[in-house]
């Protein structure tokens, strides 16, 4: 049986997890759900763990797609209540994708895998971005947050509290919000579906002096009356680039910038700069994200720095699913603190990369 309490005390540093590690973790969320998880178990025959899981990480992950075991986005965003293991025991919760630029789909967390999320983003945000020494009794850190509400609500209050913060959560309808900036513009948004948030950003940020940003990219010029204070800024979307970060890091000097790359089944994966990339790595062993490129006699995880396209693997006690996400991205080696392979510039066809840059609000 495969339970939060156990992973927590198995895992105590979600950024010291060896590779037996995760063979073994992976091992015990596949064969649990093969016997409790309805879609799972109509699908057992196809399964044989021991053949699997034999070899590396990449031939296990490589297996696992050549023996057709990954499920279409449609199936999923139809039948989500067949990921759910039968009498689950668990703080469950369904959430909505954002659905900025497509039909929304329903996933479900169990409570107790934001407390691990969470767990590994502080890490990393320490390791990486030296937050611990920026935040303490002393000096909070006073956050403002915009976004949908579900999953992306519950992480970033978790992990402003890790850093004993205070945050402001304005919330608002993402619901088609890609295509309705890309077709009709940022003003027209600020005018419109957005006023609120603007408003009531205004009304705090004359009232407390923030020091943290977590928000969309055209949204960060609400803040820019209160450069001197800005501290850290994080933020997601695939409209992020190298050139985009250097041009905010100049607009915002004593900021440090975070990216993220977000997803509703698994929440936010921690981002770097390396090597003009911008570089992201998942919370091994619950998300394992690689680049597949389909040949005659398979699909092959890419060589390093070739991209292909993001095969996920998320396994967790409340859901297993394995799926081929419409976007490209680059396979990237571990990287201190990271002891696993990453990811980098991810690209998907239709509005991302192509949104108005910031303007002035």
């Amino acid at each position: 049986m495969v339970v939060y309490e156990n992973i927590i005390s198995e895992y105590q540093n979600p950024l010291k997890i060896d590779k037996e590690q995760i063979r073994e973790y992976l091992w015990r969320v596949f064969e649990y759900h093969l016997s409790h998880t309805p879609y799972w178990k109509k699908q057992r025959s196809k399964f044989n763990l021991e053949e699997i899981f034999e070899g590396s990480l990449e031939e296990i992950f490589e297996k696992i797609f050549n023996q057709g075991l990954f499920v279409e986005e449609e199936y999923l965003r139809n039948n989500w209540l067949e990921f759910l293991p039968e009498n689950y025991n668990g703080k469950i919760r369904f959430y909505q994708s954002s659905g900025t630029t497509g039909e929304r789909a329903i996933g479900h967390w169990d409570y107790e895998y934001v407390k691990v999320l969470v767990k590994y983003l502080k890490l990393s945000f320490d390791e990486v971005y030296k937050l611990n020494e920026k935040y303490d009794e002393k000096h909070k850190m006073r956050a403002i947050a915009h976004g949908p509400y579900g999953w992306y609500q519950e992480e970033i209050s978790e992990l402003v509290w890790s850093y004993s913060g205070l945050l402001y959560f304005i919330g608002f309808e993402t619901d088609g919000i890609k295509r309705e900036l890309y077709e009709k513009g940022l003003e027209y948004l600020l005018r419109g579906r957005l006023a609120p948030l603007v408003k009531y950003t205004r009304r705090v940020l004359e009232k407390d002096k923030i020091n943290t940003i977590r928000s969309a990219p055209p949204l960060l010029d609400l803040f820019l009356h209160q450069l001197e204070n800005i501290e850290t800024i994080i933020l997601s979307g695939l409209e992020i680039t190298i050139q985009y970060l250097k041009e905010l890091q100049e607009e915002f000097p004593n900021g440090t910038i975070i990216p993220l790359y977000g997803h509703y089944a698994f929440g936010d994966l921690v981002g770097m700069v390396k090597n003009n990339d911008i570089v992201y790595y998942p919370n091994y062993p619950f998300t394992i994200a690689l680049p597949l490129v389909k040949e005659d006699n398979g699909y092959r995880v890419v060589k390093y720095r070739e991209r292909g396209k993001m095969a996920l693997v998320i396994a967790r006690p409340e859901i297993l699913i394995i799926k081929i996400e419409n976007e490209e991205i680059t396979r990237i080696p571990p990287t201190k603190p990271f002891a696993w392979d990453g990811f980098a510039n991810p690209k998907r066809g239709g509005l991302d990369g192509k949104l108005p840059a910031n303007r002035d609000v």
